[in-house]
């Protein structure tokens, strides 16, 4: 097996855990506020990262010179997963995966005035084309536009803000660190919160906090391995197959059926994320030094 199929079943993977706590997150916000289910969901994975930390090279990963950068990275992380699975709870599965595929197209926009970048200009018509397919799943003057729409653009938006800080420190700081905090970070906030938003869980429903924490660890874990096993551009389109899983799911366990309006909108998001990493493919190619 060449390691690029390794990436890509690595991603295909880890992309289908995500979905599947995207799923339990989604049924447990019919009974729990999202800052009950965010920290008991970061109560089961600091310990999960720490552990994993420890056999990837020593809890010395965890060691950090910026402070500052994690606490602003954890606090954009709790805002995006407050935004997300608010949003879960309002919207069908699909219509909500669709909406978060807009995450890369901000990061690509941001990258302008908070990186110093410039963007191409077959990037820009691409993040336009990605702009109106957002616009056509959320339908602004339709009648299945609701705050749930507004609430998931906004955890795209600072889920992008936080992908941005990532590859401005990224360098230079060990993974499990980046992701041990900006774990940590949101279970401190959330058990803060946790005595004005508390609900006594019923049994089941430890089950889904636990398996909450756990499939967003393993999900990670194999994402992560997915972008060392091939480039970036050849594993981060199978992203795309969340659509597919959250489809499934949301059929399955809730009835719930995308309707045509939805499917043109995700071909859309899905085409501009191709076109862009396509460009950025051919663009580091051409970069690259001849021998």
């Amino acid at each position: 097996m060449t390691t690029s199929l390794k990436g890509i079943l690595s991603m295909c993977v880890g992309v289908l855990f995500l979905a599947l706590g995207d799923a339990v997150s989604k049924w447990l916000g019919e009974f729990h506020s999202p800052l009950q289910i965010i920290f008991f969901r970061a109560l089961i994975s600091v310990p999960l990262i720490a552990l994993l930390a420890h056999y990837a090279g020593g809890l010395r990963k965890l060691r950090t010179k910026r402070p500052r950068v994690h606490l602003m990275r954890g606090l954009l992380h709790t805002v995006t997963m407050v935004c997300f699975i608010l949003g879960l709870t309002l919207l069908p599965l699909a219509e909500a995966t669709a909406i978060a595929f807009v995450a890369p197209l901000f990061v690509t926009l941001l990258s302008v005035p908070l990186l110093g970048e410039r963007i191409d200009k077959p990037v820009l018509i691409a993040s336009i084309v990605g702009f109106i397919g957002v616009l056509i799943v959320v339908r602004p003057n339709g009648d299945a536009f609701n705050v749930g729409a507004l609430v998931l653009v906004a955890a795209a938006f600072f889920y992008a803000l936080m992908l941005i800080t990532a590859r401005r420190y990224g360098a230079r700081e060990h993974l499990w660190a980046m992701l041990f905090y900006m774990t940590l970070v949101p279970l401190v906030v959330t058990g803060f919160a946790l005595p004005w938003v508390w609900q006594t869980p019923e049994l089941w429903h430890w089950a889904g906090f636990f398996a909450s924490g756990v499939l967003g660890v393993v999900a990670t874990a194999f994402i992560t391995l997915a972008f060392r096993f091939a480039p970036a551009a050849i594993a981060a389109p199978f992203d795309y197959t969340a659509l597919l899983w959250a489809v499934l799911m949301g059929w399955w366990i809730w009835g719930e059926m995308p309707d045509i309006w939805v499917w043109v909108g995700s071909a859309l998001i899905m085409c501009s994320g191709l076109a862009v990493a396509y460009h950025d493919r051919r663009t580091t190619l051409k970069r690259r030094p001849t021998a």
